[in-house]
């Protein structure tokens, strides 16, 4: 009946795991926005280290973790594995649940996995500041914390929506250093314009990157960071899946499935890429990404050539997506209101390897709230969509009275999403579900790839 399963410092993994080596095919080019060819690594040298380009580009299985990057990971990882008993006695289930619990991080989420690494060859690079976007904060957070180490400044434009909804992320933020922007604003070209366009939009990811990259672009001493999406960023955070085994082993447990929620895809990538080789080995082990019905991007999107930001300046990348131009609903869920998915997390998906499910914010507070009640934890929005998922396994487990092993990840607590909560608790919180005629419109501008 152990609730706790944890490492020892040592056994932090001492390589990232690249799933890039182990897919069954060569993904799709990135292209360059303008010309629409391959982008090459000088394309991307204006706003990135080329340390990451290397990672964003390899091909090899293990990629070796820095000394200084290991450091800084001890002062929370390896991070806890618990059994969730109380939550399975309340649901009368004879399935075991899992949850690794990534909000023991400084920043309180997986974010940091990436922050750390990405500050530091930027550092190793020069490079004096970086320019960011974030939706809930729970990345803005992150970022400026792995800054605050390495000694650079931090910019951030934060989703207009979110940065009224979550002003104590801001504050941490600014605490750690931060200059905290709401976007879109008028500190960018490309900002002023979207405001001239539509002067009271919620703001999406879409548009906050676009402002962080023209921001990167046009100072010599700057560059670009992202918390998700990118290759490396999905490397970085395969410390969390890498971790889950080893604990999993300590019990002699397999899990029959490992749940993340997904927005851009480094939550559901960092604990569920280690377990795509066990599937491609023969393992039976199913991997579903959960995300948020107003967002539905892999299970209504469509997968093709998109640009990853609203005023395409990113390079096109073959993805799930809804559109370059799609804003969805201001729902409290804040880090998953993106339009396109990971690469890879796509590929996976369209090769059949990942399943997808999309779920209404209600629903998942209700599954935060039992959680919270028997567990003690409050999750952040976003992880709620995987408690609700692991919720609804463990009870087709006790309907269909049958052993299984399911296993999530906590990406984040949600200390600073009470506002959230209280107008869960208040009954006002609705349900989105977008029209198909509006998607359809939104995919209609995708650029035209042969």
């Amino acid at each position: 009946m152990q609730t706790k399963i944890l490492l020892q410092d040592h056994q932090i993994p001492k390589h990232w795991y690249n799933v890039a080596a182990d897919l069954s095919s060569l993904p799709a080019p990135i292209l360059h926005p303008g010309t629409l060819a391959p982008v090459q690594p000088e394309d991307l040298s204006g706003i990135f280290p080329m340390s990451l380009i290397e990672q964003e580009v390899s091909h090899e299985r293990w990629i070796e973790i820095p000394e200084e990057v290991l450091k800084i990971y001890q002062l929370w990882r390896p991070s806890p594995l618990y059994r969730a008993h109380r939550l399975e006695a309340a649901l009368k289930t004879p399935a075991r649940i899992y949850y690794k619990y990534e909000g023991v991080s400084p920043a309180g989420s997986h974010k940091p996995n990436t922050a750390i690494p990405q500050a530091y060859y930027n550092r190793m690079a020069g490079i004096k500041r970086l320019a960011t976007e974030t939706g809930a904060g729970q990345w803005g957070c992150s970022l400026a914390l792995a800054n605050s180490y390495f000694g650079l400044k931090t910019t951030v434009y934060m989703v207009r929506v979110s940065f009224d909804q979550k002003p104590y992320r801001k504050n941490l933020m600014e605490l750690w250093g931060a200059q905290v922007v709401p976007s879109p604003s008028r500190s960018t070209a490309v900002g002023r314009r979207m405001l001239e366009q539509s002067p009271d939009t919620t703001g999406s990811l879409g548009m906050a990157i676009s402002e962080a990259v023209e921001d990167a672009a046009s100072h010599a001493d700057t560059n670009y960071a992202l918390g998700s999406v990118l290759n490396h960023v999905c490397l970085h955070q395969t410390v969390i899946g890498l971790e889950a085994m080893e604990q999993l082993k300590i019990v002699s447990d397999y899990p029959d499935v490992v749940i993340g929620c997904c927005g851009g895809g480094s939550n559901l990538a960092g604990l569920a890429f280690p377990f795509v080789r066990d599937k491609m080995n023969g393992k039976q082990v199913r991997l579903l990404a959960v995300e948020p019905s107003s967002c539905p991007t892999l299970t209504k999107g469509r997968y093709a050539f998109d640009y990853g930001d609203t005023a395409k300046l990113t390079p096109i990348t073959k993805m799930y997506t809804l559109g370059h131009d799609f804003v969805p609903p201001g729902i409290h869920a804040g880090g998953l209101r993106y339009h396109g998915a990971s690469a890879q997390v796509s590929q996976l998906r369209h090769e059949g390897l990942i399943e997808a499910l999309a779920l209404p914010q209600n629903a998942c507070f209700e599954g935060a709230i039992l959680f919270a009640r028997t567990e003690g934890i409050v999750p952040a929005p976003e992880s709620s969509h995987a408690i609700r998922s692991a919720i609804d396994e463990a009870v087709k487990a006790r309907e269909e009275q049958k052993e299984c092993t399911i296993l999530f990840n906590l990406s984040g607590h949600g200390h600073f999403d009470m506002s959230s909560y209280a107008a869960y608790l208040g009954g006002q919180l609705e349900d989105y579900a977008h029209p198909e005629e509006h998607i359809a419109a939104s995919l209609a501008d995708l650029p035209r790839v042969k």
